[in-house]
């Protein structure tokens, strides 16, 4: 058997050094108060909706695929009527991440099939693992050779294999679950396993670890934004590991973005949570003959929606899912516009909470 071009899991190091176990401290405290917050919200798919959309919109940006909080609603609830490519792209990786946690949420694993079925869905083919060498990864700016991926299928499937064990066989290495996290993610990088789709799918395993190891019920922290702002340290950091070994420097950087990004999905629960009842109190006062918990529930599901939806939720005929809109309309707690012959709804509030989130100071 050759040597593999990236050594097997567990790493031949120590890990939890002094400071990568400080930094352990704010992380978890974050993720465990995002958990219990997100147990708050009393559907679960408002949040699974709302925030897999926007992981979706900022895993895509990173590999450049851009698109507008306007194009993504809008292909979202007309799938068959806008034809934005990179707004479906953004879709396909929502369906992709929710198929991988229904799958999780059942029996806690995460394993090879599974990603390579996460990883059809979201880019709509079989080509699966890489059987072809040639796949190198280049400085986007330079066009330089930045790093060499195991490059045999065989290679590839064994550190797979290996990959899968260290996932789901905590006997393997007892180290904190989030710095098992972040050796995972490096280790997925850099097998690099797809012909295209590696970051995204990357990402969705991130937090579906986390499900796995029950830090979250429910898939709420996405650290794509995170990634976005420290692109450049976050591709830095990665070589870094394979040149020099420094572990150390990526699980701190990691454990940050664990910490600001659950601070940041904190404030945002609060705020939908905020929203949703002053709507609940203000449309149970003027709007009573309408008010329903499920009203409630699609107008918070999604930004944006529209008559087949209420229609759906509701149980009610498109009269009564056009008339309960109207009525919200003319209270202003949605705003209608149109597309093409179709009309949509938009809570404004909700969507200015995506838009409005603040930056995590350091001093909590």
């Amino acid at each position: 058997m050759t040597t593999p071009s990236i050594p097997f899991l567990p790493p031949e190091t120590e890990l939890e050094s002094r400071a990568v176990l400080k930094k352990l401290a704010p992380a978890h405290r974050y993720l465990a108060e995002l958990k219990g917050m997100a147990a708050t919200i009393p559907n679960e798919h408002i949040l699974i909706n709302t925030l897999a959309l926007q992981e979706a919109k900022d895993s895509s940006e990173i590999e450049n695929v851009i698109t507008t909080q306007d194009d993504l609603y809008k292909a979202n609830l007309f799938a068959d009527y806008i034809k934005n490519p990179a707004a479906k792209e953004v879709n396909r990786y929502a369906s992709a991440l929710k198929l991988g946690f229904e799958k999780v949420r059942r029996d806690r694993l995460i394993t090879v099939n599974r990603i390579i079925e996460i990883h059809r869905v979201l880019e709509q083919n079989d080509a699966g693992i890489r059987t072809q060498g040639g796949t190198v990864l280049k400085n986007e700016t330079t066009g330089e050779t930045v790093y060499t991926p195991p490059q045999t299928h065989e290679e590839i499937v064994r550190l797979m294999s290996n990959l899968e064990q260290y996932i789901n066989d905590d006997a393997l290495s007892d180290a904190d679950p989030l710095v098992k996290m972040a050796v995972i993610h490096h280790q997925f990088e850099s097998i690099h396993p797809f012909y295209d789709g590696n970051g995204r799918t990357g990402r969705i395993i991130n937090i579906l670890y986390l499900v796995a190891k029950g830090l979250l019920d429910i898939p709420v922290l996405y650290l794509s934004r995170y990634i976005i702002r420290t692109k450049d340290d976050y591709y830095r950091l990665l070589q870094e590991v394979r040149d020099t070994g420094d572990w150390e420097s990526w699980l701190i950087y990691l454990l940050e973005g664990v910490e600001q990004t659950a601070r940041q999905t904190i404030w945002i629960i609060a705020r939908i949570k905020e929203i949703m009842q002053d709507y609940k109190h203000r449309i149970r006062a003027e709007l009573p003959k309408i008010y329903s918990q499920d009203l409630l529930n699609n107008l918070f599901r999604h930004p944006y929606t529209k008559i087949e939806s209420v229609q759906q939720d509701l149980g009610v005929s498109r009269l009564t899912a056009t008339k309960y809109l109207e009525r919200l309309t003319e209270k202003g707690f949605i705003e209608k516009h149109k597309v093409g012959r179709y009309n949509y709804y938009v809570n404004r509030p909700l969507m200015d909470v995506f838009v409005d989130i603040p930056e995590a100071s350091k001093d909590g």
